[in-house]
């Protein structure tokens, strides 16, 4: 039933959204050198890595790390970078991962694959045998403000109760959270 849901969702989603996801795609390109998508390396189900999309919000020397890591992140952003993070529409293009089944609306969220630690500690937790998703119950208790373990407890939380109902709550939280910009870095 989860994977109908957000075949068919993210199909809606893209109809929808197919004239702001067209006027973001231009803004990035108008205001930056380089592709339009940032195409990451992330860990999926059973630590496979996939190809996750994001509209470009970093310039191209970017280095590839976690930005919370990073010294000075703010420096490479892009000029429409701060706004497309601050109201998660880089995120969008991730619609395409749910489609292929990469990924699901409701699920952990995928880690970069040199994150060492995160995915250590998900995998001794069964975690790793989830499909990493757009939002999760850690990303609308902290998100990006969570340390690494205390992350993992929120995933392992959502491991052991989730459910179409309690993915349904985390979607409605992950909208409030979004409309009021909370816990993202920007």
């Amino acid at each position: 039933m989860k994977r109908t849901f957000d075949f068919f969702v993210a199909i809606i989603l893209f109809v929808v959204l197919s004239m702001p996801l067209l006027i973001i795609a231009l803004l990035v390109k108008l205001t930056s050198k380089g592709p339009v998508l940032h195409w990451s390396d992330r860990v999926g189900i059973n630590n496979t890595i996939f190809k996750m999309p994001k509209f470009r919000t970093m310039r191209t020397d970017t280095p590839p790390v976690a930005t919370h890591l990073m010294e000075n992140p703010k420096k490479y952003l892009t000029p429409i970078g701060p706004l497309l993070r601050r109201f998660s529409l880089d995120e969008f293009p991730q619609l395409w991962s749910v489609l292929k089944g990469d990924m699901s609306f409701v699920g952990p969220r995928p880690a970069l694959y040199n994150q060492d630690d995160l995915i250590e500690l998900r995998t001794k937790k069964g975690i790793h045998k989830l499909v990493p998703g757009v939002t999760g119950w850690a990303q609308v208790n902290g998100r990006d403000i969570l340390p690494i373990p205390v992350k993992v407890e929120y995933d392992e939380y959502y491991l052991q109760h989730r459910s179409f109902w309690f993915d349904l709550k985390i979607l409605w939280l992950t909208f409030i959270k979004v409309i009021k910009r909370e816990g993202v870095q920007h």
